[in-house]
């Protein structure tokens, strides 16, 4: 078992035993080939839960200071996300953003599952604004 079929199994055991969630559809998820998860995002637990959840791996991007952080909880913070195969991309900076899409795009071609949440950032007032054009692209 690799890291991160051991980091999502324990994620997903937690998520079960404290939170109960009833996650429906998840029959209508291919079982190989590419794959695309477009999600509202209204939690920092959005992509864990996801990524905990589906029944194939998902990659996500992940702000760049998850991976960089120092002591004890960046090197926590950093091998988690390195574990659930998180992606790191610098944000405000379009270069960054044009190559972590790319990275995406790599991964959907070798068959791979993605989850990119199309606003392109948290929605802290749980409204839907308008998508960024990452999503069509892909």
């Amino acid at each position: 078992m690799g890291i991160y079929d051991l980091t999502r199994s324990s994620t997903r055991g937690l998520i079960a035993g404290l939170c109960r969630p009833t996650v429906e559809g998840l029959d209508q998820v291919p079982a190989a080939g590419p794959l695309i998860v477009a999600a509202n995002h209204l939690s920092f637990l959005d992509s864990v839960l996801i990524q905990a959840l589906m029944p194939r791996p998902v990659a996500f991007f992940a702000k760049a200071e998850y991976f960089t952080g120092r002591g004890i909880k960046g090197k926590a913070m950093r091998s988690f996300f390195e574990g659930v195969g998180s992606i790191p991309v610098e944000r405000g900076q379009q270069a960054a953003s044009v190559q972590a899409l790319k990275t995406l795009h790599e991964l959907l071609e070798g068959g791979n599952g993605i989850g990119i949440y199309p606003e392109g950032t948290r929605s802290r007032d749980g409204l839907l604004y308008r998508g960024r054009t990452g999503v069509g692209w892909l």
